[in-house]
């Protein structure tokens, strides 16, 4: 996952707390409730967090491609 490291918005560290934030998620808490332990108050740093997609296993196939055909 490539995850900014800080808000396009405003400029806060968030990079480091995507890690704590998608593992308490999958584990069953709710998103709104782990934000706000983290610290995240502001509305464009929670989206980048909340609005992050893992695309890498869909660039993969294009990338392999890409090298055999040098």
């Amino acid at each position: 996952m490539m995850i900014p490291v800080r808000c396009f918005t405003c400029g806060m560290l968030i990079g480091d707390k995507f890690a704590p934030f998608q593992a308490r998620v999958k584990a069953g808490e709710d998103p709104a409730k782990v934000l706000d332990d983290l610290g995240i108050k502001r509305y464009c740093c929670r989206r980048m967090l909340i609005s992050s997609v893992d695309v890498i296993d869909q660039v993969l196939p294009f990338h392999s491609h890409k090298a055999e055909m040098s």
